[in-house]
Parts: C-alpha cells; structure tokens; sequence
C-alpha cells in the first residue's frame, strides 16, 4: 500500500509518495490550492493506488498549533468527506524550513533566490512529513 503525505498551504499544496512498502516517502509534486485541488488528489489516490492520507498538523515555535490548523482541519474533513480512505494527521515542526535549507543546499551553485527555492519545498515538506510518519509507523509495527 501507498501513501500520499501532504504538506497543506493556502497557495499552494505539497504531495509525496511512499514506495509500496510504505517504507520510504518521495516528493511528488505541488498542486495550486485553487478549485482544482480535489479532483487533481483524487487522481492521484486513483492512479497511484494510494491507501492511506497523512496530512502535515502545523505547528507554531511553541509546539502549538498556528493560525493555518482550522484551514487544514476543513481540508481534513473535505478529504474524508470526498475520498473512501482513512486520513490522518502528522505534526510537522519546521518541514518548511528544513526542506528549504535542504534545497538551498542542492541548489547552491545556481544561483537561487529564496523566492524562487520556496515556491519548490512544498513537496520536499510534504516528503518529510510523510517519511517521519512512516518511521513512526514502521518502529510500531516492529514491536
């Protein structure tokens, strides 16, 4: 079984992958968060036989949650509402930043500006999201 992670913007929204062991995540895209959003995720559960949702929870530098969570919990809820597979969620801390100072590093010698390397991370954090759920997931299963 797959799974999709996703790291939720109001701009734009980031898609992984895991293998079908569901033991590693990839990044696999960044969607518009526009009316489009829906049916471009229900392509991608159909087309990559996606089991299981895991949606990045934001969190702010206390470890509580930021003032994007209620969007995140209707687009939860639309995703439950639309789609016949469980989904759940995954505290993300600074997915953002690490994918960005990750990518920054790939990118070093050409020449990037931060506004451009930002518009490129949703997906590297929607990996990251993924990955930290799976190895949760995984360790659990292992004992």
């Amino acid at each position: 079984m797959r799974f999709l992670g996703v790291d939720y913007g109001e701009k734009r929204v980031g898609l992984a992958i895991s293998d079908e062991n569901g033991t590693l995540a990839f990044p696999n895209g960044i969607l518009a968060n526009d009316l489009n959003l829906y049916k471009k995720i229900g392509d991608i559960l159909k087309t990559e036989n996606i089991g299981e949702i895991v949606v990045g929870e934001s969190m702010d530098l206390k470890g509580k949650p930021n003032a994007l969570v209620k969007e995140i919990e209707v687009f939860i809820e639309e995703l439950k509402n639309r789609f016949e597979i469980p989904v759940l969620k995954q505290k993300e801390f600074l997915t953002s930043v690490e994918a960005r100072g990750r990518e920054g590093k790939e990118k070093n010698n050409a020449r990037k500006n931060k506004k451009e390397i930002s518009k490129k991370i949703d997906d590297s954090a929607a990996a990251l999201i993924l990955q930290r759920y799976l190895d949760k997931r995984n360790k659990l299963s292992m004992l």
